[in-house]
């Protein structure tokens, strides 16, 4: 049993994958998007993130490890000049994985995988909403943000609600009142007799 087991063997040996992980990588660096599927590309982030994490420090002993994940110099001069620039605020999560749907032939789920501060497009909406949502602070007290907001609405309501109930209902008369009363008993009373004759 493989129980925790959390590696993707990916239906490869272990020289085989590690050789697609760092052809990948390279890819990814180089290319800056590359499309692969779901189950690779998952693989990838796991691989290629710490490779990533380690252009922030501009070192030869970080430029000797990244070259032993890489197995490219011209992967890693781009690592460490182009992409260490673009990445130097972020912490963490360099890739994005962005799903397609299936391929034809095998149905395999299909995705881009990139590297995030690279898509202009998604930077340029995503600075564009945060410029016209200002940030609130998510919090389950109800001591600000958006329960504020749920709040004073539930308040809204339950003062409709008092208005509607001190408005004067419609007068019902007695007689009407008096005959539901009896149809709803009938059925009732005349059950009762029949048990009683039954017995």
């Amino acid at each position: 049993m493989r129980h925790g087991k959390r590696i993707n063997h990916l239906s490869r040996k272990s020289g085989h994958r590690k050789a697609m992980l760092a052809n990948m990588a390279n890819s990814l660096i180089l290319h800056k998007r590359i499309k692969t599927t779901l189950a690779k590309a998952k693989a990838l982030r796991k691989y290629a993130e710490p490779v990533i994490n380690r252009a922030k420090e501009d070192t030869t002993h970080s430029r000797r490890m990244a070259f032993r994940y890489l197995r490219d110099k011209e992967g890693v001069k781009e690592l460490f000049s182009e992409v260490s620039q673009k990445i130097a605020n972020r912490p963490g999560g360099y890739t994005r994985i962005i799903k397609l749907g299936n391929r034809l032939g095998d149905n395999a789920e299909m995705c881009y995988i990139e590297l995030v501060d690279f898509n202009e497009l998604m930077l340029k909406t995503g600075t564009s909403k945060a410029a016209a949502k200002p940030k609130t602070r998510r919090s389950r007290r109800g001591g600000s943000g958006k329960g504020n907001a749920s709040n004073e609405k539930q308040a809204d309501s339950a003062k409709t609600e008092a208005k509607e109930e001190a408005k004067p209902k419609a007068e019902v008369k007695p007689a009407e009142a008096k005959k539901e009363a009896p149809k709803k008993e009938e059925p009732k009373s005349e059950k009762k007799e029949d048990k009683k004759d039954g017995e």
